[in-house]
This record gives structure tokens, sequence and C-alpha cells, in this order.
């Protein structure tokens, strides 16, 4: 529409330029830019650190009640799917996130876009769950409808992980679904084993690094989901675990986080049960989990969301540590097994998120930045709040860092002259 105004006032200039009626034509430029600028954005703009998951609660008498306790344990949106379905069911999940600080992702109850929700605390609509290249026009056509029929909600897609196909072709499925479909957001499910004889966090780390890489290049936020209960080969998480699969992420520069699953789904594929919910609906030991570790990420999300990554650095107890941390906020820090995310700030500052690489121990690491420690400050994950990096031995030489198996904790720098 823009452009055909454009076009029409180009050619009554052009009419009336002899006439002298050029201050018409200036008043009808100044009315076109004006709408240009008011103009809702059609693409979706993520204002909170999105903290989600799988398999959402059934839409039964109780839905209220589990939709307050996932608001008690700090999620942030929901994802309609399994429970929400329905159209009725689909209006009290909006209206139970509006009443409890949630965002939703509806599911499109096979509603053309025009129908679907749109009030506040909608954020989008589910379309698909890992599909393949030959739905990408499909999907891209669906996209465009949504941007069209209800401008700045999320045309929600989550793709493969990368253990579903060779790594060079699973850099095309990427490259060729950032090209042909455009999404709002980029999302993969990838869930890593934990075993003895088969540990999956590389493999993790590098799927991660793939959707950093394209979303850096797209300019837009990447989520992903990790496991949180046992299945087919995969043990059940522990806590440090659940720590571990979610810092690791946000290392990478993930902008959300999403468990899979949330409420135990049916069928064979999980007769142990062990999602955060059980299917009759009482909490397992994954509740508490997650209550603890969203807490944190909650209170460290208005920061992350003003983070952009500009590089992740793997540190191995063999590694070379000067050859590591060239370039690194980081000076130094005593032998050990960390990844370390490096991002710049908004406001001009950097940001470096340590991360302890161990699941089943602790560590103390001695570090050193290359600024003055008085200008280094940790945000808080108890309230969000920027404080002075403290010293966790005080009574030992140089600045020690505790970290709990899994953790991550984010310091922030002046920006370098």
């Amino acid at each position: 529409m823009e452009l055909l105004f454009c076009a029409v006032t180009l050619h009554l200039f052009r009419m009336f330029r002899a006439s002298g009626i050029v201050w018409l034509i200036l008043v009808l430029c100044g009315v076109s830019s004006a709408l240009s600028q008011t103009a809702p954005n059609p693409r979706f703009i993520q204002d909170r650190f999105a903290i989600g998951f799988w398999v959402d609660p059934p839409a039964d008498k109780d839905m209220e009640k589990h939709y307050a306790e996932i608001a008690e344990a700090d999620f942030t949106f929901t994802l309609g799917v399994f429970g929400a379905t329905t159209t009725n069911a689909i209006s009290r999940q909006v209206a139970y996130c509006e009443k409890y600080g949630l965002k939703a992702i509806v599911s499109m109850a096979g509603l053309p876009p025009e129908r679907l929700p749109t009030n506040s605390a909608c954020w989008g609509y589910f379309l698909a769950d890992e599909p393949g290249t030959e739905a990408f026009a499909g999907l891209q056509k669906q996209v465009a409808a949504i941007h069209l029929a209800c401008p700045g909600k999320l045309a929600f897609i989550n793709l493969y992980p990368n253990y579903s196909m060779s790594a060079k072709n699973y850099a095309d499925y990427l490259a060729r679904f950032m090209a042909e479909v455009h999404p709002d957001v980029l999302s993969m499910d990838h869930y890593p084993h934990f075993l003895p004889n088969a540990d999956g966090r590389e493999a993790y780390c590098e799927n991660l690094d793939s959707m950093r890489r394209e979303s850096l290049a797209a300019g837009i936020p990447f989520w992903n989901f990790f496991n949180t209960m046992p299945y087919g080969d995969h043990s059940d998480p522990t806590e440090a675990q659940l720590r571990w699969q979610i810092y690791a992420s946000i290392a990478y520069g993930a902008k959300g986080i999403m468990y899979f699953c949330y409420w135990t789904p049916a069928g064979g594929e999980f007769p142990k049960g062990g999602a955060i919910i059980a299917r009759a609906g009482k909490r397992t030991r994954h509740y508490d989990e997650a209550k603890r570790i969203n807490a944190a990420i909650k209170n460290l999300g208005p920061t992350l969301m003003r983070l952009t990554s500009v590089s992740v650095i793997r540190i191995k107890a063999e590694s070379d540590l000067a050859t590591a941390l060239k370039d690194c906020p980081l000076g130094s820090i005593t032998p050990g097994n960390y990844l370390i995310g490096i991002f710049k700030h908004s406001d001009g500052r950097r940001a470096v998120l340590l991360n302890n690489y161990e699941f089943a121990y602790s560590a103390w690491p001695t570090v050193t930045f290359d600024c003055d420690p008085a200008q280094v400050l940790e945000v808080r994950p108890e309230d969000g709040k920027e404080k002075p990096v403290e010293d966790d031995s005080p009574d030992m030489a140089g600045l020690q860092i505790s970290l709990d198996a899994g953790l991550g904790r984010l310091f922030l720098l002046p920006g370098k002259r």
C-alpha cells in the first residue's frame, strides 16, 4: 500500500508542478512518511528471555491450576500443542497466560490467520515440528500469511537436530530454511546423552554453534529444546545435567530454552514417565529443579536479552590456555573444563559467561580479567542486579570463582578501548 501511495504522490507531483501546488505534494509525502513510521512491524520482536517447554497441560477442569503452577515455576511462556488444541481451550490458555504473566504460543487449530487470537498475551502460533526441506515452501506461505494478518506475532517452527543428518546436509538444511522460510526465531531440539559410554555434549555444542551462526547472520534470536526426562536410551537427567544443557545454550547466545517435556506425554515411548509433571498431574523432582534454575535464568534474562554473541571458547584440561584465551576478556584461568561465552552488551560493555563444563563435579577456578578487577561486575542470579565481583576464597591468592556442577556465572566488563 505504501508503494502505491508513493506512486500516486509522484504522479500528482508531476501534474501540479507547473501550477505551483508543490506544497500539497510535500504534505502528502509527510503523511506517507508518518504512515510508514506508525505501521505495525510485521515481524515478531522478542521482549523477554523465553523459558518454555514441550507438552502443555491438559485443558481440563484444573486448567487454571495448571497454568498457575507453570507461572510458579518461573516459566515465561507456554506452547500449546497437546492440551490447548481447540478454539475454546486456546481462549482459556491465552486468558490464563494473561492472568499469570505468561506469554502463549498457541495451536492454530485449523483456523485461518485472520481468526487467530491477537491479544498481548499471545506471542504467536505453532506451525510445525521438525519439517523436512520439502515442507519449506508451504511454511514460507504460512509465515507470510501470519505476518500479513497478525503483524508482530511469531510463526513458530521447530527444526531437526544435527544428529538427524550428516553435518554437510545439516548445514544445508539450516541454510535452506533461513533462505526459504525467513523465520522470526530459529529453533531446534537436541537431547544429548550423559552416559559414561555415550557422551553427547560435544554434538550438542556443535548444534548450538550452527544455530548461533545462522541466527547472528539473520539478526534473529534462536531457542532450543533440551532433555528433561528418561526415554529410549536416554538417562533421567540430574539437576546439574539440566543446568549444563541450559547454560551451554546461553553460552552460545540462545535467547530461549525449552524443556522436553513439561507434562509427561502418553504413549509407549515414555514408559518411565518422569517429565516435570507426571501424567496424573503430580509434580516430579524435576519441578523444583526447574523452578530453581528458571528463577535464576529469569533474573538474568533482562541482561541476556541485551547481549550479542561474539565468540565461544571451549577450555579442556589439556588446552593451551594462552592460545585459547587470546582476545578473551578472561586473561587467565587455572586448568580445568570450561565453556566460555563472550558477548557485547548493547551499552558497549563486554560480557563473559563462565560455565563449568563438568556435570558431576564443582569447579573452583582462579581467574584474572583483562581489566582492573574493581571494574568487573557480576549479574546476580538472585535478583538480576549488578554487583562488584567477589572473591569466593579471599584467603587464597588471586580471584576465586566457585561454580557448581553445570553452572554458569555472568560477568560484565568495560568496553575494550
